[in-house]
């Protein structure tokens, strides 16, 4: 199919402005291998591998097979003391982009620059938008209220028109698109592309348990719920029978910690550490603690199929439409 012409796809040199969403625990080498052969672009979070060796290997695998594009996703505040470790390693591998979380760029973008390697950072609202903007962010993911994981506040319709009147760089949205219509409103609001990820964890080539895939499959958009006993910060999942059997809001306990200056900090961490534990165990094995990680989008996901599929959908429903229009 002929190439959709926008920034993005300029930019990575790519055929379809889709970036495949880094997501915790379920990214992989495989999964990024088959974006880019459908034409997409994948990204992986560094965080999916425990050691540098692991990480190495994995790039290694996909530059051996596809050679790019693609990107990998580094979390930039002090929560991640291996930040220096993974981006000397993007930098030697020379990925084609990264995408970065939660803190200051400023030090990836300074490390970047020299290799020509493209930054894109998440965002939520406009006045750390521009911040980034004048760091010397090459684009933003514009992080709406649609997406899964840590949502922002606000629409994507409310969002982008506000990052494009703020900014001068291009915006990529994230969150709420599964099919053509939600690609096409989303380039209509002048987006130049894409990040969506929930429906790619019922691919073939993710890495999760066929408990998770499925429960993408069987669940829906109502189904999902925001929780702050995973990480602190309120976070998108599953409403499952467990979700409900725990609730969603910190116990007594926790919520006092929180509240206390000089405890706050590591009741935080202890909070994300358990909570990255029980997100683990639920991607990854049959359990009845299912706490799994998805977004409003799994309302459009039917079947769990290979990555090449989910795009060449997407992509013939986003001609169809367009061809409608014009």
């Amino acid at each position: 199919m002929e190439k959709i012409d926008t920034e993005l796809t300029r930019m990575l040199n790519i055929k379809y402005p889709i970036i495949m969403a880094p997501m915790f625990l379920v990214s992989n080498a495989a999964m990024t291998i088959e974006a880019v052969k459908a034409g997409i672009t994948g990204t992986i979070p560094a965080l999916n591998y425990r050691t540098d060796k692991e990480f190495r290997k994995a790039l290694t695998e996909i530059k051996e097979s596809v050679g790019g594009p693609f990107g990998i996703n580094l979390i930039v505040n002090k929560s991640n003391y291996r930040l220096e470790e993974q981006l000397k390693t993007c930098v030697e591998y020379e990925v084609d982009f990264i995408i970065t979380s939660l803190g200051s760029p400023r030090k990836v973008i300074e490390a970047c620059r020299k290799k020509g390697i493209k930054v894109f950072c998440d965002v939520t609202e406009e006045t750390y938008a521009k911040k980034v903007e004048d760091l010397g962010a090459d684009a933003l993911i514009a992080v709406n209220s649609g997406a899964g994981g840590h949502a922002g506040p606000m629409p994507a319709d409310e969002l982008i028109p506000l990052l494009k009147a703020t900014c001068n760089i291009p915006v990529i949205s994230a969150g709420g698109v599964a099919t053509g219509q939600e690609l096409l409103n989303v380039l209509a609001l002048d987006a130049c592309g894409v990040s969506m990820g929930s429906p790619f964890i019922a691919s073939e080539e993710a890495g999760v348990s066929q408990e998770y895939k499925q429960a993408i499959v069987d669940y829906g958009a109502k189904d999902i719920i925001m929780t702050d006993r995973l990480s602190g910060t309120p976070c998108t999942v599953i409403n499952t029978p467990y979700v409900q059997e725990i609730g969603t809001k910190q116990n007594w306990l926790e919520s006092i910690l929180n509240k206390n200056k000089g405890l706050k900090k590591y009741a935080k961490m202890l909070t994300f550490y358990k909570g990255m534990k029980s997100l683990e165990k639920a991607a990854f094995s049959a359990t009845y603690k299912t706490l799994w990680c998805a977004g409003p989008s799994i309302e459009h996901v039917h079947a769990i199929r290979p990555v090449s599929e989910i795009v060449k959908t997407l992509i013939e429903e986003y001609r169809a439409l367009s061809e409608e229009v014009s």
